[in-house]
């Protein structure tokens, strides 16, 4: 086992269940490079352990995960070169000049991986509360379940704040439907648990006190399915949402994605590959609360 800085990981019922938690509370467990990769190599383990049937992704504080870290001391100092540049910003193309890096460097750190998690090979909880903004429906969405505290909102922001067409592993419309994809990424508006609830991306709904309990409950009743008949059940459902076509768009929307990080950074001279104050955005860091998005309110 590794000794992580950024998560925890534990097993109950005798390593029947692991639990992975994002540990970055004083950034609401803002993704920076380091923590994706103990992610990473904590999924890993838990798939290589033939004892592990169930694993749950949580994070500690007061919200699931605020997103990418686009500023922290830490993920500046991760990205920068110096004695506290992580290894991953120096090979997988960030050694690359142009617009190579980002691409390379995002292909393999915030769309890949989050493919790879959604189809490992065990069967996958996340339970989330507070803000579920941006990147961090990725962690979600690639999960086979989500459950949810009655106090969590999702969103994605990343369009009315910094101009971008929604994240790298674009589930959107596949999780919200169509028209709701729209209107979210366009308003930036958020939605309840309960919503979530009604468009079917959500399992579960239990109170904040007791979420943690509930969940592992829930994944003890999943962890009796024999676990042949339960990565059977996981590979039939997610080849049929294949075969409507849900990786070919997810690679389409990636591609499109880059598009528009070259935009911004055509428009800045290089200097962004996000819309800035600069280049008319507001300042993301002073945005106001998200609303709710209300059918009956503009």
């Amino acid at each position: 086992m590794t000794d992580y800085k950024y998560i925890k990981y534990e097993t109950i019922d005798d390593g029947t269940i692991a639990r992975i938690s994002l540990d970055r509370p004083r950034t609401r467990n803002a993704q920076n490079r380091g923590l994706l990769i103990e992610l990473g190599e904590a999924f890993a383990h838990a798939e290589a352990d033939d004892t592990v049937r169930v694993i749950i992704l949580s994070g500690e504080g007061p919200a699931f995960s605020s997103g990418h870290d686009l500023g922290s001391s830490e993920a500046n100092a991760e990205r920068n070169p110096g004695p506290d540049q992580h290894v991953s910003f120096q090979c997988n193309g960030a050694t690359k000049e142009g617009l190579e890096p980002r691409l390379h460097q995002e292909w393999h750190y915030y769309y890949e991986n989050t493919r790879r998690w959604r189809n490992l090979r065990k069967i996958t909880i996340a339970q989330v509360h507070g803000n579920v903004f941006s990147a961090a429906l990725m962690l979600a969405w690639s999960c086979d379940f989500i459950v949810a505290a009655e106090n969590t909102e999702f969103a994605d922001v990343v369009a009315t704040r910094l101009g971008m067409c929604g994240v790298e592993y674009f589930g959107h419309p596949w999780e919200f439907g169509p028209r709701k994809a729209k209107e979210l990424l366009l308003t930036g508006d958020s939605i309840t648990a309960e919503d979530a609830l009604g468009l079917g991306m959500v399992t579960k709904i239990f109170s904040t006190d007791e979420i943690s309990e509930r969940t592992e409950e829930f994944a003890r009743r999943i962890a009796k399915v024999p676990t042949m008949a339960a990565l059977l059940v996981k590979e039939s459902v997610n080849q049929s949402v294949d075969a409507m076509g849900f990786s070919t768009a997810l690679d389409a929307c990636f591609t499109i994605h880059q598009l528009n990080h070259a935009q911004w950074t055509v428009l800045s001279g290089g200097a962004s590959p996000i819309g800035t104050p600069e280049l008319g955005l507001p300042d993301w860091k002073n945005a106001p609360p998200t609303r709710r998005a209300d059918p009956r309110m503009p």
